[in-house]
């Protein structure tokens, strides 16, 4: 992913750390609370398989960008074996199928609170990770994970809809354009069914969170009403198309709606105005890891003020480690896209909650029959 990175956010990389950014001096270097605390394993010839969505994490692949994971193994000795995935389903589907061994993965607030229902994650300790002091408050106790046992959130934001102003001229624009057939053939969509549904439910009036299969099934009705105008189901390759000029409009994150926006001045992003999902992505431990320790000791240096600012920097994310918020310049956290307005959030954003086996079922099946329609 392209970087977010803040007017005062030097370029310059040295001996791999990350000097001068925001009210830092340039003689500084990314920190850590504690160096002893990374000392614990080395030279154990330890590893650990981090599992992440794609474009997710500081890599160090643009200039002014370090690469965390490197940061990491220097710091610790620990050897990260990094993949990525492009979904929440496609992710619980190979943990599920097993054979997967994973010791970091970083799912949606849904996907987790069905993966402790279905007691796929391994309970972590607080206590072993001390920067976790530095999650704020709202982001604590939240319902996927109520007594916060087995998640630390990692990064956060809203859904709304990227467009080329160059294209699309209207001034209010909602989830009703994604349907006009005035965009024919230059509309993408969701390719994963909970984002692709959320947007259904809220136009018909209906929760994102319901579970009744009538509304399911209206719900879907309408996807397939949308399905002639789609030019392509997408994720990550939402870059590439809207960067490229091969579709004026697209639903997608907020946070990769900056990353575009930084790149390409045709961008905008607009936040429906009838309500949206906010959502939380937070580092968790499956239970089949067997190196618990040593991961909670990654998540503990994710959690480091510098590093949740140099990935929330790194790919337009919004931040809820109170270390890193304190030092993002305002512009950023008045930009009305990384952090919305609160009453905004409180009225009309909806958390996705875990749906009940039938409903995830049905909605997958839908889905299937969306997809396969002609």
């Amino acid at each position: 992913m392209k970087k977010y990175i803040s007017a005062v956010l030097c370029a310059a990389l040295a001996i791999g750390t990350l000097s001068g950014c925001g009210s830092k001096t340039e003689e500084s270097a990314i920190n850590v609370e504690d160096k002893a605390y990374y000392e614990k394993f080395k030279d154990q010839g330890i590893s650990i398989n981090v599992y992440n969505w794609g474009e997710y994490i500081s890599d160090g692949s643009e200039s002014g960008m370090i690469d965390v994971n490197k940061e990491f193994e220097e710091l610790t000795g620990i050897k990260v074996n990094y993949t990525t995935y492009a979904t929440n389903e496609e992710m619980y589907a190979k943990m599920k199928g097993g054979g997967a061994d994973y010791d970091i993965i970083i799912p949606s607030d849904y996907m987790i609170s069905r993966m402790i229902k279905e007691d796929m994650l391994a309970k972590i300790d607080y206590s072993a990770m001390p920067n976790t002091k530095y999650i704020m408050d709202s982001f604590r106790g939240l319902e996927y994970d109520v007594n916060d046992e087995y998640s630390v959130p990692y990064m956060w934001g809203t859904v709304g809809i990227i467009y080329d102003k160059d294209i699309v001229t209207e001034e209010n624009i909602g989830w009703d354009i994604l349907w006009n057939e005035k965009y024919a053939g230059n509309i993408l969509m969701f390719d994963n069914p909970r984002d692709a549904f959320a947007i259904a439910e809220n136009m018909l009036g209906y929760s994102m969170n319901t579970e009744s299969a009538d509304e399911l099934k209206a719900s879907a009705e309408k996807l397939k009403e949308q399905k002639p105008l789609i030019q392509a189901y997408v994720m990550d390759q939402v870059f590439d198309k809207m960067g490229a000029g091969e579709a004026a409009l697209a639903p997608y994150y907020a946070g990769d709606a900056v990353t575009l926006m930084q790149d390409y001045d045709n961008l905008d992003f607009a936040i429906p105005e009838s309500g949206t999902n906010i959502f939380v992505d937070a580092v968790c431990i499956p239970k089949t890891s067997k190196n618990i320790e040593a991961a909670q000791m990654y998540i503990n240096f994710l959690c480091e003020p510098d590093i949740s600012l140099a990935n929330c920097e790194a790919i337009g994310y919004s931040t809820p480690n109170s270390g890193a918020y304190e030092q993002l310049d305002d512009d950023v956290k008045n930009d009305g896209i990384s952090y919305p307005d609160e009453d905004f959030r409180k009225s009309s954003c909806t958390t996705f909650v875990n749906l009940s086996d039938e409903a995830n079922q049905l909605m997958q099946d839908l889905w299937t029959e969306i997809k396969s329609a002609r």
